[in-house]
């Protein structure tokens, strides 16, 4: 098993909109090979945003990295971004390789 995780810091007052985005949004991920689950979790509320992970279960790291490099991929990235000032900086992108 092998997990992919993005965290977001949202600023506040951008949090339903961020979630509305990511609730309409279609991912394609399904049709992956690979791909086992998702989710979107929502973390502590810090003095100036909201922490969301982004939170996806893969098979393998190949399965994962296929996904990366895959038109549906391209597809799920372009669809309708947040409005400005949603984001306090970059997705932090964190991997995970099941050992036990």
């Amino acid at each position: 098993m092998f997990i992919a995780m993005n965290r977001f810091k949202i600023a506040l007052g951008f949090e339903a909109d961020f979630e509305k985005i990511w609730r309409e949004r279609e991912s394609y991920l399904d049709e992956v090979p690979g791909f086992r689950s998702f989710a979107l979790l929502k973390g502590p509320r810090g003095e100036d945003h909201s922490l969301y992970a982004s939170h996806s279960v893969w098979e393998s790291r190949a399965a994962f990295e296929a996904w990366t490099e895959s038109e549906n991929f391209r597809k799920a990235h372009a669809q309708r971004s947040a409005p400005k000032g949603t984001y306090l900086g970059h997705p932090q992108l964190e991997l995970f390789e099941a050992v036990m």
